[in-house]
């Protein structure tokens, strides 16, 4: 428990050391395999073979799950034209074994994740096979076999691993290397190092602004960007079926009858359910919240669509992109009074930054600094806070474009600035000299 306690803390351990803390099992059972024969993309340890593994005394059930797992493996890799190529460059077991780590981010079903700093500087995500994860548990409970129910698990780390090699997209979080050892005992022990991000939680994006939650990236936080981690789940395949009712797509609120095709297979079943628990994990909670009032009827349309599975994943995208178009250019803004006549325009000034009022949802915790399109919807804004007399319109823009403009609560003290242009309520400077 002392060991628990210091990892709570986070103290340093290196990855070997890692193996020596048993009592880790009750923070996240983070269990990092001594190295000496591993082998691994970039670590210099020769091709690895993931299909092998010794001889095995396994219950009939779990040995067609591996079975069944390595067959998926070996097909996306051969998909993919081999893993040869990809496993070539990157960090790999000798980088491993090196690692500090510094500290456990967290852990799901099948894996658990920690922060490790790297001998020559810089700093991955470790992911590795959750012992005491529920998936590893529930095959303990099935079949009674320890060894052979990680090594079940590995195979998800190794399909995850596979993905990531070849699905190069700034919305997919980067794979900087692996290590895997198979060579020693019934486990296959899987390491793999990843671009380091901060874990993610539904309220923490609730408090960003609804322009950043528009982004359709998900799951961890990379320098300001959402990013997907998560990938030991994607199918490339449908689901084989024999007739209709195996094709049933159920939820807790709701069920979906699809059909079987003549190939027995459950055609657009990926697609759907991918979709709906989009809806019901991200679209319901994220895009009405904050939205601007124009799009709200869009976004609602979206989301009657998504959750009855009218829509598939192209109408979805087509709507999105209308959304979009529309925010980015300014076309959602509804006609209404123009508001700019009412204030007196400084060029070449702004004023002091430093904490002033604060508004929902802003992109500076200080004060209120929102995304704008126009000198003219900031007015706007401007008039509906008690607070606001003035606002500048910053050169800094967000990733659709749209500049930010900062509001503040006086205008009093200003300094030279060439690049930026304050606005000021003309009744807050009425009786004041300029």
């Amino acid at each position: 428990m002392a060991a628990a306690g210091r990892a709570r803390r986070g103290a340093r351990l290196s990855a070997a050391a890692l193996l020596a803390l048993p009592a880790l099992a009750l923070l996240a059972l983070l269990a990092l395999p001594a190295l000496p024969a591993a082998r691994g993309g970039g670590g210099g340890g020769g091709e690895a073979q993931p299909g092998f593994s010794p001889p095995l005394l396994l219950p009939p059930g779990l040995r067609e799950e591996l079975r069944q797992r390595r067959r998926d493996l070996r097909r996306l890799e051969a998909a993919a034209g081999g893993g040869e190529a990809a496993a070539a460059a990157g960090l790999g077991c000798g980088d491993l074994s090196r690692a500090t780590v510094v500290s456990v981010l967290g852990w799901g079903f099948t894996k658990v994740v920690a922060r490790a700093a790297l001998a020559g500087g810089g700093t991955v995500a470790l992911k590795s096979v959750h012992g005491a994860g529920r998936e590893v548990r529930r095959c303990v409970q099935r079949y009674g076999a320890p060894a052979g129910c990680r090594r079940l698990a590995a195979y998800k780390l190794l399909k995850e691993v596979t993905l990531l090699q070849r699905l190069q997209h700034p919305g997919i979080v980067k794979l900087h290397g692996q290590c895997y050892d198979n060579s020693g005992d019934a486990e296959l022990r899987v390491t793999a190092m990843l671009e380091l991000g901060s874990p993610l939680e539904m309220i923490q994006l609730l408090q960003t602004p609804w322009e950043e939650r528009f982004k359709p990236r998900q799951f961890v936080m990379v320098e300001g960007n959402l990013k997907v981690t998560d990938m030991d789940d994607a199918s490339t395949e449908e689901l084989s079926c024999k007739e209709d009712n195996d094709c049933t797509l159920d939820f807790p609120t709701k069920s979906f009858p699809l059909k079987c095709s003549v190939v027995g297979k459950c055609e657009g079943i990926n697609e759907k359910k991918n979709l709906f628990n989009a809806y019901r994990y991200f679209f319901t909670y994220l895009l009405p919240h904050s939205a601007p009032p124009a799009l709200r009827p869009l976004l609602s349309d979206i989301l009657n669509a998504t959750g009855d599975l009218r829509y598939g994943i192209n109408e979805t995208l087509r709507a999105f992109e209308k959304v979009l178009h529309l925010y980015k250019s300014g076309l959602y803004l509804q006609k209404r009074p123009l508001l700019l006549k009412d204030y007196i325009s400084l060029k070449g000034f702004r004023t002091v930054e430093g904490e002033d009022y604060k508004c929902w949802p802003s992109y500076s915790h200080l004060g209120c600094l929102l995304s704008i399109h126009s000198a003219e919807e900031a007015a706007a804004i401007c008039n509906s806070q008690l607070q606001c007399q003035s606002f500048i319109v910053t050169q800094h823009r967000t990733w659709t474009g749209r500049p930010l403009a900062s509001f503040q609560s006086s205008w009093t003290d200003l300094i030279p600035d060439t690049n930026a242009v304050v606005y000021i309520k003309r009744s807050a400077s009425s009786g004041e000299r300029l």
